[in-house]
């Protein structure tokens, strides 16, 4: 592959301060919302890889901000993992290329914005957690993530996507999903309308210690499944955390409820048989462990007393856009079967009804871990 939206390869990567000649690019399959290429340049009779990417304007309708936000955060990372040592650097950190300008990003004539990493070598990345283990090291490395960006001034950070995790707008919209009925499917999913409305409260969980001033606005990522967390080949040690356009200034509650959500079921989340959704224990515990292990040390009291019903408020915000992308024809999500958005719903108000059975175990055990 040689040519992308009408431009060169060869001709985009020059753009950025690379000092070595273009061998070949290939398309990279893995995500679903950039356009991502591995370029193969030759340094010194030696190969180099790097990652070339045109930011999706279509979901991120300001690169630019997304841009200054991953400069801001991996300028800042760097700094902290060079203190820590030296060693590995451009492993342990995305490596963002300047362009030949000096600027993080280069637009081109049609007005795509790409972007340039140095390709991460030697390392792995799995797409579920299959032991405790893995969940333990997903937990260790957002934590350590979260703590790194810590000092890290929130105003250096701008949204990306406004109102993200604003679970009153999310109940709105689903209202006014329900109200519409533009593909006649309400008078269906009653049962899944009326858990809406009977669990209602959980959207309002933060109100009132965020309204008191305890829980504080830091930076966050934002999108921390296991597939972000890149692992070296031989130790198995966290290398990297991954994917940084969703970080934003938000409450830790909503990396560490994602990760809840994500690592405690077993169950896809599109699962027909919701008797495989489940809320297993060991693997909260685990992720628990591996989290704090990093982040007990900057998060204060009320943070820490918030952390065991997180992944309740952001499984059950992920429902409610699930069940109203499902009323309104699936608009958003991409659905590849009939009712597949209300699939992923009824998965998500599954999985909150464990949470929800399990809130005292799990409070107690972050206690304790604490």
């Amino acid at each position: 592959m040689s040519e992308v939206n009408g431009n060169s390869l060869e001709k985009l990567i020059s753009q950025f301060q690379i000092v070595a000649e273009f061998v070949e690019g290939h398309a990279w399959l893995k995500g679903h919302i950039n356009d991502t290429y591995v370029i193969t340049c030759q340094q010194g009779g030696s190969p180099i890889r790097y990652i070339l990417q045109r930011i999706n304007h279509d979901v991120f309708h300001q690169p630019a901000v997304v841009m200054q936000n991953v400069k801001a955060t991996t300028d800042h990372l760097r700094k902290k993992i060079s203190e820590e040592s030296s060693v590995d650097l451009t492993r342990r950190t995305m490596t963002l290329v300047p362009t030949r300008g000096g600027a993080p990003y280069y637009q081109d004539i049609k007005g795509n914005y790409w972007r340039t990493y140095v390709f991460i070598e030697r390392v792995n990345s799995s797409h579920v957690a299959e032991k405790p283990e893995q969940a333990e090291q997903v937990g260790r490395a957002f934590g350590l993530f979260q703590k790194r960006l810590a000092d890290l001034p929130t105003e250096k950070i701008q949204e990306t996507i406004p109102q993200f995790h604003n679970g009153a707008l999310r109940f709105k919209a689903l209202e006014k999903a329900i109200n519409e009925d533009i593909q006649g499917r309400a008078a269906k999913i009653q049962n899944e309308i009326d858990f809406c409305n009977n669990h209602k409260d959980i959207i309002h969980t933060f109100a009132s210690a965020i309204g008191e001033g305890k829980l504080p606005i830091r930076i966050t990522h934002n999108d921390t499944k296991i597939d972000n967390v890149l692992l070296d080949n031989k130790s198995g040690e966290v290398m990297c955390i991954v994917d940084l356009d969703t970080v934003m200034p938000g409450l830790i509650h909503y990396d560490f409820g994602d990760m809840v959500r994500t690592l405690t079921s077993p169950a896809d989340e599109d699962d027909r048989n919701l008797k495989n959704v489940t809320l297993r224990m060991d693997f909260f515990e685990a992720l628990s462990k591996g989290y704090l292990s990093e982040a007990n040390s900057f998060l204060n009291k009320t943070e820490k007393d918030y952390l065991a019903v997180s992944g309740k408020v952001i499984t059950f915000q992920l429902g409610l856009r699930f069940l109203s992308d499902h009323l309104n024809g699936d608009l958003y999500f991409r659905a590849h079967r009939d009712g597949h958005n209300l699939d992923r719903a009824r998965v998500q108000f599954k999985l909150v009804e464990k949470m929800i059975e399990n809130e005292a175990a799990m409070k107690s055990l972050i206690s304790s871990i604490v």
